[in-house]
């Protein structure tokens, strides 16, 4: 037995509507090109957002975790949290004026040793519904470490990228302004997000980190680029180190048949989010 079984199998329900000026400001936040009624594939990352009120939030801007019968996350006590990767199905796509329902389970919880210390996982499946009928489903993984005590690495010097085995690309330099933009549309406090200070000093961060989210955004928002919009099937990303603010990130992608090869990679060329989908 875990010490985190009892929430296995908890779940959490949560309403809310596509309305045509957050599917505007989300498409703004990301330079997306698309117009129309139908919202962009990752839009189910600014719906259902966070509702902990401001005086439950933690020093790092996460809610508090609590044993409390009506907590949905295990009180697991590692002061760092992150989102490492997601498996997505995308089954319809979602129009403006949809109203919304998100049911959420806490579908496993294991904890490991890795080169850092414990590592607790806890995945949580997410069905998202648009006017009753479900429209994606998502296995999400999150990690929670013990504290850094490592100081900040220094950046890599930049490279020039060889693009010869990616079919697109796309560079841009994620800046403080994308990164505020994301966390308000997502409700996002996690302090490692808008606060430099925090992330270099508590967390060990060298900058503000982009949020991986907002990185699988860009990378589904490449895909629409060169494909057209919604037309991945579906979608999965694995974080594998973090992207800064003011550093330059390239949106690589290749298609292989039906299937999406997609990354993006930092000024040294190494990745940070390895991707793959289906057409």
């Amino acid at each position: 037995m875990g010490a985190w079984d009892g929430w296995i199998g908890r779940q959490m329900v949560q309403q809310d509507r596509l309305t045509p000026a957050l599917l505007q400001r989300f498409r703004s936040t990301i330079d997306s090109d698309e117009r129309g009624d139908i919202a962009p594939q990752a839009i189910h990352w600014v719906l259902c957002t966070p509702e902990a009120i401001t005086a439950q939030l933690g020093i790092d801007g996460h809610p508090q975790r609590s044993d409390s019968p009506d907590s949905f996350f295990p009180p697991v006590p590692h002061p760092r949290r992150m989102w490492a990767s997601s498996k997505v199905e995308f089954i319809a796509p979602i129009p403006v004026h949809a109203e919304i329902e998100r049911i959420s389970t806490i579908a496993s919880i294991n904890e490991k040793s890795g080169s850092t210390g414990s590592l607790v996982f806890v995945d949580v499946a997410h069905e998202t519904k648009a006017n009753g009928e479900l429209a994606i489903k998502e296995r999400q993984t999150l990690v929670y470490r013990e504290a850094n005590t490592a100081k900040p690495a220094p950046a890599s010097e930049p490279v020039a990228i060889d693009f010869g085995q990616w079919d697109f690309h796309r560079t841009l330099v994620p800046n403080e302004a994308l990164l505020f933009r994301f966390s308000a549309i997502t409700f996002n406090t996690h302090r490692i997000h808008y606060d430099a200070p925090y992330a270099i000093n508590e967390e060990g961060y060298r900058g503000l980190v982009v949020h991986g989210p907002l990185t699988s955004s860009l990378l589904l928002d490449l895909a629409a680029r060169q494909f057209g919009a919604n037309a991945v099937k579906q979608f999965a990303f694995r974080a594998q180190s973090p992207a800064f603010a003011g550093e330059p990130l390239h949106l690589v992608g290749r298609r292989e048949g039906d299937a999406l090869v997609l990354a993006a990679l930092n000024l040294a060329g190494q990745t940070v989010v390895a991707a793959e989908g289906s057409l």
